[in-house]
């Protein structure tokens, strides 16, 4: 009879245990509405190629987005050094990316009560901008003379149309890390332009080697970590898997005694979206559709960062203001529209 009970009580004992332990490692997954309603809920706006048919503006406003980051883009060719843009409002260029596309978009955000980031950023089609490296100092000089020339005339125009933020540049690796100077002497002639807020936006694996947020008013991350392998990864899991940066995000703010900022965070609408991107992209054909992953990523992301003070927020990448009138599939692609994690944004953002 005293075997029985010990057994029982054995038993009693690990159920116990099982509990606490259960009850200890729950993780709440339930949105918590209206937390981010104090933060840069933003959205980056791609540029259309025409006048927009219809104010893009309206539906991210419902989803409590708050601002908009406009992306000017100026086509890079390493060979000359030379950046491409235009200044005219001549024809064969988007729209979006003129003067003219700038200010409307800007103009419509105002509108509706929501703020910009102008974010003009380089394109090259030989690869990406961050790889770019030059063997002599005159060819590092000659792109950067034509940089400066690329950046004063938007932030010339960011200053007409009082954009809320200036964002300096985007995943220039090579030349950020290893060029401060430069960078340390183009903020500070931007800020006789521009008298609003500036930031840049490395790549997430750039950040902490830059040298030059003493010279900016926010840490910009474009934020694409690699969390999990996993097809569809649950929201509690994701959180424990950023623990590991996001404490080396909040060091790294305590350090520099700026906020942090995701200057971009997004994830596309595909199996395994939360690892490994950059590679995703390549492979969008072999992977399956998956909205719930991709809303399970930024219910993660958006709830674990939402509480701290020392996160400013986030633009999410992207948007497409042509999406009714385009035959392009967006199903694949980092957009919320029409997804699962349009109603997570809504939660998130909204009241």
């Amino acid at each position: 009879m005293r075997y029985y009970i010990y057994l029982l009580f054995t038993l009693l004992i690990i159920l116990g245990f099982s509990s606490c332990e259960t009850t200890d490692d729950k993780c709440e997954t339930v949105l918590q509405n209206g937390l981010l309603n104090n933060k840069m809920c933003g959205m980056s706006l791609t540029a259309p190629s025409d006048p927009f048919v219809q104010d893009p503006m309206e539906d991210m406003n419902a989803l409590g987005i708050n601002w908009v980051a406009l992306l000017p883009f100026g086509f890079f060719d390493q060979d000359n050094a030379s950046i491409q843009f235009d200044t005219t409002g001549a024809s064969g260029w988007w729209w979006g990316e003129t003067k003219a596309g700038i200010t409307t978009s800007h103009n419509l955000a105002a509108a509706q009560g929501m703020k910009t980031m102008l974010k003009p950023q380089l394109w090259s089609w030989k690869g990406w901008i961050g790889d770019m490296k030059y063997p002599t100092q005159q060819e590092w000089d000659d792109f950067h003379a034509d940089y400066i020339h690329f950046i004063f005339y938007w932030a010339r125009i960011a200053e007409d149309l009082e954009v809320d933020l200036f964002c300096i540049g985007t995943e220039i690796k090579e030349s950020a890390i290893n060029h401060p100077t430069y960078w340390r002497n183009l903020i500070d002639s931007v800020r006789k332009v521009y008298t609003g807020p500036i930031t840049y936006a490395p790549n997430w694996d750039e950040y902490d080697q830059i040298v030059f947020w003493d010279r900016l008013d926010y840490i910009g991350v474009d934020a694409y970590f690699s969390l999990l392998p996993d097809a569809t990864p649950e929201v509690c899991d994701l959180k424990k898997a950023w623990e590991p940066t996001f404490e080396h995000l909040k060091t790294f703010s305590e350090q520099w005694n700026k906020p942090i900022l995701f200057t971009e965070w997004g994830y596309l609408s595909l199996d395994g979206c939360a690892y490994e991107t950059w590679e995703l992209e390549k492979n969008r054909s072999s992977a399956e559709i998956n909205e719930q992953a991709q809303a399970n990523a930024a219910q993660a992301l958006l709830e674990l960062f939402g509480k701290e003070t020392w996160w400013a927020g986030g633009f999410q990448w992207k948007w497409y203001s042509d999406l009714a009138t385009s035959t392009q599939d967006r199903s694949d692609d980092y957009t919320p529209q029409g997804k699962m994690t349009a109603d997570v944004l809504k939660a998130l953002y909204k009241n």
